[in-house]
């Protein structure tokens, strides 16, 4: 009875970690680009929400502004790798660590901000899992329109091309390092988004939320990933299936919790289902297929 108590929080939180892990899925699997930033750019968005609805801006006007701070942060990882040469996962940690300041400043020095749904108008609360559950998957339905309509244009397409083998999109013409910016924009854009829709749910914005982040982020692709690509492997029931996968890590998160398991191992658990996803499919090739597999990383 409490498993099903908490199962409608445990939806809407899923359903917002999924719009994160969305964000990921554009780095990780669309640009090949393991992206340490978005630890930082979901308390961007968060502390970027709470800090404009606390000085009286409309809700929906705060998470566009958070998206925009996102894109910004995603566009300076971008150009350490791109334009100062700086590998990709070091340039996300420089750029975590920069917005760990820039958070603060947001802030304004604090370490936390309040929104409570009592004072300010809401969009999504979680006094109110089921108005938070139909916000979470509106907001999510136009994202994933919106990305479905922009990886189909011309720009899009050549972004997807960058990620599967930038020496040939190159040799095309295309401006591999514009892209790899651009898809960083895009892709913290997405979590800050995220991180917008996360303060107001739980009514505040801490600097040091979204520690661990791409742990979550990556278990929500392959827990999706390993379902939708069995379906049918396209982009809009991939990204469902992220979306999904989201929804089923918060699930177990909160059995977890309920069947007593400490809450300071909850992060390991994470580590270890990526860990088992990535491991996978280097096991089957190596043990239990002919060919000889290459990479034990799934794209």
């Amino acid at each position: 009875m409490a498993f099903l108590n908490a199962l409608p929080g445990a939806i809407a939180e899923g359903l917002i970690w999924g719009l994160m892990a969305i964000g990921v899925y554009i780095s990780y699997k669309i640009l090949d680009i393991a992206d340490l930033s978005v630890d930082g750019s979901i308390c961007t968005g968060m502390c970027v929400c709470a800090v404009l609805i606390a000085n009286g801006v409309p809700a929906w006007v705060s998470i566009l502004v958070a998206f925009l701070a996102g894109a910004v942060a995603g566009t300076v990882t971008g150009l350490l790798h791109t334009a100062f040469g700086i590998p990709a996962i070091l340039a996300g940690i420089l750029t975590q660590l920069m917005l760990y300041s820039v958070n603060l400043t947001i802030l304004g020095g604090k370490s936390l901000v309040q929104i409570s749904f009592r004072q300010y108008s809401l969009m999504l609360s979680m006094s109110d899992n089921i108005r938070a559950i139909i916000v979470a998957s509106a907001v999510i339905a136009v994202v994933i329109v919106l990305l479905w309509l922009f990886f189909y244009t011309e720009v899009g397409l050549t972004l997807k091309s960058t990620g599967d083998n930038p020496d040939m999109s190159r040799a095309q013409g295309v401006s591999v390092n514009f892209n790899k910016v651009l898809g960083l924009a895009i892709s913290n854009g997405v979590v800050a988004l995220s991180g917008a829709l996360l303060a107001q749910y739980k009514g505040s914005a801490n600097i040091n939320e979204g520690r661990g982040a791409i742990v979550i982020g990556l278990a929500a692709i392959f827990i999706g990933l390993s379902v939708s690509m069995k379906i049918k492997p396209n982009f809009v029931v991939s990204l469902i299936g992220v979306i999904g996968g989201g929804i089923v890590y918060y699930v177990i998160y909160n059995f977890v919790i309920l069947i007593g398991l400490k809450t300071d191992y909850l992060k390991m658990l994470s580590a270890i289902i990526v860990a088992i996803f990535l491991a996978v499919p280097y096991l089957k090739g190596r043990y239990f297929t002919k060919q000889k597999p290459i990479s034990g990383i799934l794209r």
